[in-house]
């Protein structure tokens, strides 16, 4: 093998190796069991505002996404109301990287992008469910993050940002 053809290459990778954007941190949303004659699995909304206002990044949302068929599964994300309003109207969803299906009772571990500017921000969680409630979870942390959590009290868990 001829090294004059890997060794161009190496700079190329280390660049992209260093340029990438790095995690800044996680999120993790626990979904809590509830104990009713009839659970359903909660629709849930997690997004990242500005605390001095600008526009919301959707990090996740988790529907009922149904291949094909009549309803394609978006059509109760309005109740996530305060995402919904928020800018989940115009989202164009099944999102790669975004979209998911619901999630049983547990917790989640979600990655936020290490690409926000330094500055104070709100991670908000919304859920909703059917024959259920629906809940809105808010989180203040900075960037650089330092950790932050909060707790729901009926459809959400704790949210904790490591």
């Amino acid at each position: 093998m001829n090294p004059s053809k890997i060794l161009p290459a190496l700079p190329l990778l280390a660049a992209g190796t260093i340029a990438s954007p790095a995690l800044a941190a996680s999120v993790t949303v626990t979904i809590p069991q509830v104990k009713v004659a009839e659970y359903h699995r909660p629709y849930v909304a997690g997004w990242i505002e500005p605390v001095a206002g600008g526009d919301a990044k959707t990090l996740f949302v988790w529907y009922d996404v149904k291949k094909g068929g009549r309803e394609p599964g978006t059509k109760w994300l309005a109740d996530l109301r305060t995402w919904w309003r928020k800018g989940g109207h115009t989202a164009k969803l099944p999102a790669d990287g975004v979209s998911g299906a619901t999630r049983a009772p547990g917790a989640y571990t979600i990655p936020i992008p290490g690409n926000l500017p330094a500055g104070q921000y709100v991670l908000k969680v919304e859920a909703a469910r059917e024959t259920g409630g629906r809940e809105l979870v808010s989180v203040p942390f900075s960037v650089p993050a330092k950790g932050a959590s909060a707790s729901g009290k009926t459809e959400l868990g704790s949210v904790v940002i490591r």
